[in-house]
């Protein structure tokens, strides 16, 4: 399904990208209804979208794998987006003392939104746990806590979104570097997890400064891109993202 705009001298119409964004679940702590659940995603993906060009659907969490599959063949793209830590025995580890909040229940949603978007052939962007996501889907794992690197930075900036946090090096020939057009940038960092094997099927495509995997790409996917960072809080202040979800958007015409 595409989305249909009459352009401003009314002589055409431009068609939209749908960009599906795969939600979470929140738990309300207070208020009229303690304990309510509720479907939700940041409003930066949604913003990020559109300044993009696209059409964002936002996508909600189910177990109906039929329901998920119709979903997705209403988009033309995908951005798993960002949230808990990804239950480690879904990639063969015992969980850590330092392992964070799990929701095996939104696992296998969006491996599953994974797993679709890969058999319909549609361009993905995985943002932070995304990223996880779609490694630990390739047969990759994950570093459950920074703490088990030695040398590693600060990856949880914990304030401010949209201030860069640390740089990230970018190899030439990748897609990330089509869209970036340069070879060091600096970006945002909110994470305690990181990939440790991104799967024989990706492309490391950047790392920070000490040595973590900022990015990575299918080797041989049209657009399956996959970063660590956040740049959907970057967007508004930062060309190089904004650029990001416009190849993302670009991908899906």
């Amino acid at each position: 399904m595409h989305i249909e705009c009459n352009d401003r001298k009314g002589a055409e119409k431009v068609k939209k990208p749908v960009i599906g964004i795969s939600t979470n679940i929140i738990i309300d702590s207070g208020g009229m209804f303690p304990g309510y659940h509720r479907s939700y995603v940041n409003r930066d993906y949604i913003r990020s979208v559109l300044a993009a060009g696209g059409v964002p659907v936002m996508l909600p969490m189910t177990d109906d794998k039929e329901a998920v599959k119709q979903a997705l063949s209403l988009c033309q793209g995908l951005i798993l987006s960002g949230g808990q830590d990804v239950y480690p025995l879904y990639y063969g580890q015992e969980p850590h003392r330092a392992l964070g909040e799990v929701c095996p229940e939104r696992d296998d949603f969006d491996y599953e939104l994974y797993r679709l978007a890969r058999e319909m052939d549609i361009p993905v962007l995985g943002i932070c746990r995304g990223a996880q996501i779609i490694a630990t889907a390739e047969g990759g794992s994950l570093y459950q806590d920074l703490c088990l690197i030695d040398g590693a930075f600060k990856h949880s900036q914990g304030h401010s979104p949209s201030m860069p946090s640390h740089h990230i090096s970018v190899e030439k020939g990748s897609k990330l570097h089509d869209i970036f057009k340069a070879e060091r940038i600096a970006v945002n960092s909110f994470h305690h997890q990181a990939v440790s094997e991104a799967g024989a099927n990706m492309r490391v495509t950047a790392r920070s400064d000490d040595g973590i995997i900022e990015a990575f790409e299918h080797r041989t996917a049209d657009f399956v891109l996959a970063v660590q960072w956040h740049p959907e809080m970057m967007y508004a202040s930062d060309e190089y993202m904004l650029d990001l979800f416009k190849a993302l958007v670009d991908n899906c015409k």
